[in-house]
């Protein structure tokens, strides 16, 4: 079952330190998406840390949903690159429109409004049997969901190379501006803070996301198609509109996108931010599925 949760004998050892006792499997599966590559950069860290983020006019560097700079007049970009590579090789279309989601998500949390999306894209050989499906299916989901959430894609790079057979990369960015003294961070500071969970209802996709996004490509891989989210970007636009008009309020102290690992990443790092626990209500959260578990509501 550890294995299962691409985590290692190590990595579960450390758990039963950390609570005194055996984790439970709705635990061992929060572990498992928290210390995950895509969550915790735990494998890259090191080298990000080398990478220049502190300047004159950098508002807000690592640590939030994305970056913040000052370009004058009382105005500030936020802009953000992810790669969605794993998912987009097991469903090209689906993996690509919810990597651009995800993107999105990290921009207008921050308050922001997003104006611009680029991509980079990395297949194999033009002429290896896989590759039109995969450059098919990722330029389509990339530009499709772009254009119904009405976020113009203004650039984007893609090569062909047979070191990228079975190994493709798809990183998207996106940018948006924002006032300087209206940005917003993923800070649930405040005991006692009601906290409101407010989008598409929970379903059975996308659970394991954030692991399977962190594992290796493998003959195994077609199998986990229903790790993939599915996209919706018309309720997307729905809700860049109603965050944004939210935030002109005096109402909001933090707010935070779910992303791959769902309400266990965004709560989780909203009350490490703020120093403080979380309660959770899972029985109150819509779902569009019938006999949803605690652990499948908290890993989709």
């Amino acid at each position: 079952m550890v294995r299962q949760h691409g985590m290692t004998l190590e990595e579960f050892r450390r758990i039963q330190d950390l609570l005194g006792r055996a984790p439970n499997v709705t635990e061992l599966g929060i572990f498992s998406v928290m210390w995950s590559e895509h969550c915790s950069y735990k494998s890259s860290r090191y080298y990000l840390k080398k990478l220049p983020t502190e300047g004159p006019r950098v508002l807000q560097g690592p640590g939030e949903n994305a970056g913040v700079v000052d370009i004058g007049d009382g105005m500030a970009v936020v802009f953000k690159i992810e790669s969605h590579n794993h998912p987009s090789f097991i469903e090209p279309r689906q993996g690509a429109a919810t990597g651009v989601g995800g993107i999105l998500r990290d921009i207008f949390t921050m308050g922001a409004r997003p104006i611009a999306l680029m991509n980079s894209l990395r297949f194999g050989a033009a002429d290896h049997p896989r590759t039109r499906f995969l450059v098919n299916g990722v330029v389509d989901g990339i530009s499709n969901y772009g254009n119904c959430t009405g976020v113009p894609t203004v650039g984007g790079e893609i090569y062909f190379d047979p070191c990228y057979n079975g190994n493709i990369l798809v990183n998207v960015f996106c940018l948006g501006l924002v006032p300087s003294d209206k940005i917003f961070l993923g800070n649930a500071s405040g005991v006692g803070n009601p906290v409101i969970y407010f989008g598409s209802k929970t379903g059975r996709d996308g659970i394991h996301g954030a692991s399977m996004a962190s594992s290796e490509f493998d003959e195994s891989s077609e199998e986990k198609r229903p790790t993939v989210q599915v996209g919706d970007p018309f309720a997307e636009k729905l809700l860049i509109e109603a965050c944004l008009e939210l935030m002109n309020e005096d109402w909001v102290v933090g707010i935070q996108d779910m992303g791959a690992a769902g309400l266990t990443c965004s709560t989780f790092e909203m009350a490490g931010r703020g120093g403080t626990g979380i309660d959770l209500e899972l029985s109150r959260v819509p779902k569009r599925e019938e006999g949803m578990t605690p652990y499948d509501i908290l890993l989709s």
